[in-house]
C-alpha cells in the first residue's frame, strides 16, 4: 500500500529533482554547444542544405510559430501593398494566400540560416565580411566607421543579425553590447564567449543601462538590437501601420549622452551572401521639447527606419516569430488550437 508521502521522503524529493534538472541542462548544453561547435567547422557545402533541412521541418511541427509567423507577415505585405512600397512579390502575398505561405516557410528557413551564422561567427574575419558583403551605403559607413567615438549603433532581428555589429568592431573596435538571458548557463557562457571573440563585449539586460551609459562616456561606442520589446518596459509606436512597443533604451541613451545613432541591416542574398545598410538616425529636437518628448520623436524615427530595412525582405524579420502587435495574438493562439 503506497501513502502519502512522509516528510523525511520529501527531504530527499527535492535534491533528485535538483539533480535531474542539472543533468537535463548538461544534456540540453552537450548538444546544443556539440551542434554549434560542428556547424563551425562543417564546411559550407554542407551547412546551408541542412540549414534548410531545418527550416522545412521546423515549419511542420511548429504549429504555434507559424500561425504567429502568417500573422505577422500578413500585417507587414499587407502595409507594403497599401503603400506600395518593396518587392511585387511581397505585395502580392498580401491577397495571394499560397505567396503569403511560401514567405512563412522562408522565415522559417532564414531563423536555421541564422543558427548557422551564430555558430560561424568566430571565422567571419575582415577578410571574409570584405568577401561576403555588399554593402549599399558605402558613404555612411565611411562618414560614420572611421574613428572609434561614443555612438549608438542599433540594429534588428533581421537577417544576419550579428553582420553589423561585427562590421562595426572591425573599423572601430570593440562594442559593448547586452544580449537576452539564456535559460542554459553553459549555453549561455559559450555564446557570450563567440562575441567576445570576435570583439563584442556582453553584458546583461540588468547591467545594460548603467554599462552602456558608461561606456558612452568613457567615448566608445556600444550596439543595441531594438525591434523588439523584452523587458516589458518599451515605448508605444506605430509600426507597420499598427501599435506596438519598442525598447526605450536607445532614446533614452541618446538624450542622456548626445551621442549619434546608426541603424544597420545585413539580409542574405543567396548562401553566404549578403547586401546591408547603415543609416544615419536623425535625433528630433522640436523646440521647448521635454526629454520625454524629444525620447518618443526619436522612437517615431527608429520606426520608420525599421520599416525601411525590414521591406527589403521581410521574411527574414526573426521577430515575426515573437508576439509584436497585441492585437493579433489572440488570432494566433486560436488558430494554434484549431490546428
Amino acid at each position: 500500500m503506497i501513502g502519502p508521502a512522509s516528510p523525511a521522503s520529501g527531504i530527499h524529493a527535492a535534491p533528485r529533482r535538483g539533480l535531474r534538472r542539472r543533468i537535463v541542462e548538461e544534456l540540453v548544453a552537450f548538444a546544443a554547444i556539440g551542434g554549434m561547435k560542428l556547424f563551425l567547422y562543417l564546411p559550407e557545402r554542407v551547412v546551408w542544405p541542412l540549414a534548410n533541412l531545418s527550416g522545412r521541418v521546423s515549419y511542420r511541427v511548429s504549429a504555434t510559430r507559424r500561425n504567429r509567423a502568417r500573422h505577422n507577415l500578413l500585417r507587414v505585405v499587407q502595409w507594403m501593398a497599401a503603400n506600395d512600397r518593396g518587392d511585387e512579390r511581397y505585395r502580392r502575398a498580401a491577397t495571394d494566400p499560397a505567396a503569403l505561405e511560401q514567405l512563412v516557410r522562408e522565415a522559417f528557413r532564414h531563423h536555421a540560416c541564422y543558427t548557422v551564422e551564430l555558430a560561424r561567427a568566430p571565422r567571419c574575419d575582415a577578410r571574409w565580411i570584405s568577401e561576403r558583403l555588399v554593402v549599399e551605403t558605402p558613404e555612411n559607413v565611411d562618414e560614420l566607421l572611421t574613428r572609434r567615438r561614443a555612438m549608438i549603433l542599433i540594429g534588428l532581428h533581421f537577417g544576419a543579425i550579428e553582420m553589423p555589429g561585427m562590421m562595426a568592431v572591425q573599423r572601430i573596435g570593440p562594442l559593448v553590447t547586452p544580449m537576452e538571458f539564456v535559460a542554459n548557463p553553459r549555453i549561455q557562457r559559450y555564446i557570450y564567449s563567440t562575441r567576445a571573440a570576435v570583439g563584442t563585449r556582453i553584458v546583461s539586460l540588468t547591467e545594460a543601462p548603467k554599462e552602456l551609459m558608461a561606456a558612452l562616456r568613457r567615448n566608445e561606442p556600444v550596439g543595441l538590437v531594438a525591434d523588439r520589446d523584452i523587458t516589458g518596459g518599451g515605448i508605444e509606436v506605430e509600426l507597420f501601420g499598427a501599435t506596438t512597443r519598442i525598447p526605450a533604451g536607445p532614446a533614452l541613451l541618446a538624450a542622456e549622452s548626445g551621442a549619434p545613432v546608426c541603424v544597420g541591416a545585413v539580409r542574405r542574398m543567396a548562401p553566404g551572401r549578403y547586401r546591408g545598410k547603415l543609416l544615419p538616425l536623425p535625433l528630433p529636437a522640436p523646440q521647448g521639447a521635454t526629454r520625454r518628448e524629444r525620447s518618443r520623436a526619436m522612437v517615431r524615427e527608429e520606426a520608420r527606419v525599421f520599416e525601411q530595412m525590414i521591406i527589403d525582405a521581410p521574411e527574414q524579420w526573426l521577430a515575426l516569430f515573437h508576439p509584436i502587435w497585441p492585437d493579433l495574438e489572440q488570432s494566433t493562439m486560436q488558430d494554434g488550437k484549431g490546428a
